[in-house]
């Protein structure tokens, strides 16, 4: 018996009990506006004035229920005091389809809350006061027990008695109250099933949005970070037999590392959800730029571009920019410091973009393969965002001595 209690005596419980006595004394305030009907219709016999009072004050309990400011401090509440794993209700949610049931769930969960708090406080409180009264007779009176008509006096030792049963059922009728509340406030203060689809909807946006994140951060600050890397090594072995070309390393780091800063401004204000400026666009317009980093860094590079360029626009142009980078940038990590070819070829059908670079033992200057630490996040991000292009994608060793990247994106007038 002692096990079956121990649960009741948690604070949890308590603080149930508290949360269902708070519930019954805030509606004492309606209860004057439910005594205006029964006070006017005086001729009713009594039974049907307190049903009257009774089904008027339901009434004005759920009206409250109806305001949305109430379900949400509700939700808060039972989550802190009941331990129900409750979701916020984001403010202002609106919920296409929903059913107009669900929003009568507020209004039920208060008045079944202050009908369960009445009850717990009436009864428990009768039972505290006959188990501390009985035993020493402290309301002068004298104590029976009565049942379907029979009635027994309860003198001497059976006063402890029935005083322990009446105090072990307090003690019960509050761990009721708590489990009463806690099984129907995730079905009435939980969210309904459109407000689910809501919630799984906003947060696949969420885990697109830091998908994203992720990839404009990998390809902006870590195409940064190699090549500022690369032009140092640069700079340091060229500082006294070419310092022109050690200056012009440094300057290279300068440009790239402002222009990835502005990136890193845009993504931290998106992850703090402040109102941050435009985001960056890198299109292929800003491509001779990236080539020219790379050659600063030390890299031979080789571009082809034909077409009209010019022509490629919008989601297109970035996707491709962001698709070169982030090639040139493996290129760099592991490429052997010989000649790295760039081809950009636009066609009415699609843009053709390729990168091949040599592979083994670095002979220019600057770390070697091997030097820089990789996430292993590059190939599948590009895959990727081909993929969700719809373009075909292509990456592996080109021979024994190449690695080659082949990306081909469909023309589809993106904005």
């Amino acid at each position: 018996m002692i096990r079956g209690i121990r649960p009741l005596l948690r604070g949890s419980t308590y603080a149930g009990v508290l949360f269902a006595y708070c519930g019954a004394l805030a509606s004492l305030p309606l209860l004057p506006l439910a005594l205006v009907p029964a006070l006017s219709w005086r001729t009713a016999p009594e039974s049907v004035q307190i049903v009257l009072v009774l089904l008027v004050w339901s009434v004005l309990v759920g009206a409250v229920g109806l305001a949305r400011p109430v379900r949400r401090a509700l939700v808060v509440s039972a989550r802190r005091l009941l331990r129900v794993p409750l979701p916020s209700p984001a403010a202002g949610r609106r919920t296409a389809g929903s059913p107009g049931l669900d929003r009568w769930r507020t209004p039920l969960w208060l008045v079944l809350h202050v009908a369960v708090g009445w009850t717990g406080a009436l009864a428990s409180g009768v039972l505290f006061i006959m188990g501390l009264s009985l035993p020493g007779n402290w309301l002068g009176g004298e104590a029976r027990a009565s049942l379907f008509g029979t009635s027994v006096r309860v003198s001497g030792g059976w006063s402890w008695v029935v005083a322990t049963v009446c105090i072990l059922l307090a003690v019960a009728v509050c761990g009721l109250v708590t489990k009463a509340l806690r099984w129907s406030a995730p079905r009435l203060l939980g969210p309904s099933a459109a407000e689910r689809l809501a919630l799984a909807a906003e947060r696949e946006l969420l885990l697109a949005e830091r998908n994203r994140i992720a990839h404009e951060l990998h390809d902006s600050i870590g195409h940064t970070l190699t090549a500022a890397t690369i032009q140092a090594a640069v700079a340091g072995e060229m500082l006294s037999a070419d310092p022109a070309a050690a200056r012009a390393a440094m300057r290279s780091i300068e440009e790239s590392t402002r222009a990835a800063l502005e990136d890193l401004d845009y993504v931290l204000g998106v992850l703090r959800e402040e109102q941050s400026g435009t985001a960056p666009t890198r299109t292929l317009a800003d491509l001779p730029e990236l080539l020219d980093r790379l050659r600063h860094a030390g890299a031979v590079v080789e571009p082809e571009l034909s077409g009209e360029l010019a022509q490629v626009q919008g989601t297109l142009s970035r996707a491709a920019y962001r698709i070169l980078q982030e090639g040139l940038t493996n290129a760099l990590r592991h490429g052997t410091g010989g000649p790295i070819e760039v081809r950009v070829a636009a066609g009415p059908g699609g843009l053709d973009l390729t990168v091949v670079n040599r592979t083994g033992a670095r002979t220019g200057p600057g770390p070697g393969p091997g030097a820089f630490p990789t996430s292993g996040h590059g190939l599948p991000g590009l895959a990727e965002r081909v993929r969700l292009l719809h373009g075909e994608f292509q990456a592996g060793p080109d021979g024994t001595r190449h690695w080659r990247l082949t990306v081909r994106l469909p023309v589809r007038g993106s904005a």
